[in-house]
């Protein structure tokens, strides 16, 4: 991530509240967007872990403290993706979910924009199936 006005991003959002609030937003609307049925379905019906894992992710992912790799080891996305069946509709469905959530939490269109973009691209890279 590039680092806007010499912060991290993770700083720039808000450190740990902002992302906690992010990560619940996100799970909140892929639990009840029906657009996201098939990303819904990938998951345990208990989201408490996997929202833990999303935020341990993205605090590191995001310039803040390693948490992620201190808890779990290295994140190795795609590997840890593999078992499910990642199209370009279940990447469609959580990205619609995530730029939602920033574009309701993140008030800073720039940091908005860059956080779009590199998450784009991880969620481009998760997908599995190319067909």
């Amino acid at each position: 991530m590039n680092e806007p006005t010499g912060t991290t991003p993770y700083e720039a959002l808000g450190a740990e509240p902002a992302v906690r609030a992010l990560v619940d937003r996100f799970y909140d609307l892929m639990d009840t967007l029906p657009e996201a049925a098939t990303i819904r379905a990938m998951h345990p019906a208990d989201l408490t872990e996997s929202r833990e894992k999303l935020f341990l992710f993205l605090t590191g992912w995001l310039g803040g403290p390693p948490v992620y790799v201190e808890k779990r080891g290295h994140p190795r996305l795609r590997m840890r993706h593999l078992p499910f069946a990642v199209d370009e509709a279940a990447r469609d469905a959580w990205l619609r979910c995530m730029f939602q959530a920033l574009d309701e939490q993140v008030a800073d269109e720039l940091l908005r924009l860059q956080l779009r973009t590199g998450m784009a691209r991880i969620a481009d890279h998760m997908r599995n199936v190319r067909f």
